[in-house]
């Protein structure tokens, strides 16, 4: 049966498959685009980012596809603010965010009529972001890549949260890899769409290194583990060099702060730089955040091809025409 639509305020996605906002730089324009081209939701990952830069990379993006374009940005952000109203006077279409919890934000998307989008991982936070005006709230558990709001997994804590959200789309995220996958999260457990990411870092249009996403394609279940960020919340990323001297109780500290882009920082080590070390191709010395199922994803395929894929596998399977 036929996937449904993804409306979200006024805007709607053929395909319900919201592409996650991966930060500093792993979610440009060079993905959104394509993956809006396709009919789903292309998201541009705002942290970490000047201001200027994220609004050229959005009105790129704007420009050059005619699909819904979204940009993710971490309440955890210093600029926040500044990178939703930067954001905002680009053209953005909607607003995704998480790592914390705005209230302000609600107001200004009702203000300038943009759907804000909350990444959510309990039902009271849930239901809270419904009342407060959320467009849509995504679910996101534990198997995800990048920073976790819970060590719950999502065929655990989606049902709950399904029980208290009820006016707007509840889009299910973390450890999904196939369509197969897709169609079940939509079908037994009622969500409206799927968010992921890690497959899609697997792209050809993704811009990361190879040595990136060769660090994707050789990863054992055992090679994805679980560190602390300077955030100060728990993460996913790939057993790289730099995670292995951080476990064993190295010192890994940034000898000085060069972005200060954090509201609240302990100094671990610096996350921006990190994790823009992976990003241009130094894995060993950098941060590379991955989903808990990414040793699972053996190829490299196109936009195109992924949702191609996606779609066929749910397809076969789905059962449940939502209206």
């Amino acid at each position: 049966m036929k996937l449904p639509e993804l409306k979200i305020g006024q805007f709607t996605a053929r395909i319900p498959i919201i592409q996650g906002g991966m930060s500093i730089r792993v979610s440009t324009s060079s993905l959104a685009i394509p993956v809006a081209d396709c009919g789903g939701i292309g998201t541009i990952g705002g942290s970490g980012l000047p201001v200027e830069e994220l609004q050229e990379d959005i009105r790129k993006a704007k420009k050059e596809t005619n699909g819904v374009v979204a940009v993710n940005i971490m309440y955890a952000m210093k600029e926040f603010y500044e990178l939703v109203m930067g954001s905002i006077e680009a053209g953005v279409d909607m607003i995704i965010t998480g790592a914390g919890f705005s209230r302000d934000i609600f107001k200004i998307g009702k203000e300038h009529n943009v759907p804000i989008v909350s990444i959510v991982s309990s039902p009271a936070f849930a239901r809270l972001a419904e009342k407060l005006g959320a467009s849509a709230i995504v679910v996101e558990a534990a198997e995800a890549g990048g920073h976790l709001g819970t060590d719950k997994a999502l065929r655990d804590i989606f049902p709950s949260i399904r029980k208290v959200v009820s006016k707007v789309p509840l889009i299910a995220a973390g450890g999904i890899t196939n369509g197969y996958e897709m169609a079940e999260i939509m079908d037994k457990f009622g969500a409206d769409g799927i968010q992921i990411a890690s497959r899609f870092v697997l792209s050809e249009e993704c811009s990361v290194s190879q040595e990136f996403k060769d660090k994707f394609l050789q990863a054992q279940k055992d090679d994805i583990v679980l560190v602390q960020s300077p955030v100060g919340m728990t993460g996913r990323a790939i057993k790289t060099e730099f995670v292995k001297h951080m476990q064993s109780g190295e010192d890994v500290s940034a000898k000085e702060c060069k972005f200060k882009c954090l509201k609240k920082c302990n100094y671990k080590y610096c996350i921006n730089d990190r994790l823009n070390l992976s990003r241009i191709g130094n894995v060993e010395d950098g941060l590379v955040f991955a989903g808990a199922n990414t040793y699972k994803m053996k190829e490299i395929l196109s936009v195109r091809e992924i949702f191609d894929k996606f779609v066929q596998e749910a397809e076969s399977v789905f059962k449940e025409d939502k209206k």
